[in-house]
């Protein structure tokens, strides 16, 4: 496999809410964190100039769950893009108790740049491709 040109990391800790009924964290929550990872990277990587004309919506998640995250963990979040075309992002993000690294999940999405303003699909420069993908 290649070395992603970017990888990005988060660090979170799983709270009360974040729990559900078999007292580990529920499966809507690693999606937020699979989201709110991407959108961190986008931030504290992309121009101000970028982020003002391109803005991004999922078209598809894949998500393996490994491993329960339970309360009061530390867990570490690590992304980065694989394939980026024009029009897609392919991302993989890959979720670790910070506590020893198991590998609790990993998920594949698929992100679309749209335009902020009328929400369609916009294409990215090739300056931006080579910043963030393979």
């Amino acid at each position: 496999m290649l070395e992603p040109p970017m990888i990005f990391k988060l660090k979170v800790r799983v709270l009360p809410d974040d729990i559900d009924e078999q007292d580990h964290v529920n499966n809507l929550v690693y999606l937020r964190w699979v989201q709110e990872i991407a959108t961190a990277h986008w931030r504290a990587v992309a121009s101000a100039v970028d982020q003002e004309v391109v803005s991004w919506v999922v078209l598809r998640h894949e998500i393996d769950y490994k491993a329960p995250a339970l309360l009061g963990d530390e867990v570490d979040l690590t992304t980065w893009v694989g394939k980026a075309t024009r029009l897609t992002f392919e991302r993989f993000t890959e979720i670790r108790r910070a506590n020893g690294g198991e590998l609790l999940s990993t998920a594949r999405t698929l992100w679309c740049p749209v335009d902020p303003g009328s929400g369609r699909p916009t294409r990215v420069s090739a300056d931006v491709r080579t910043r963030f993908s393979t």
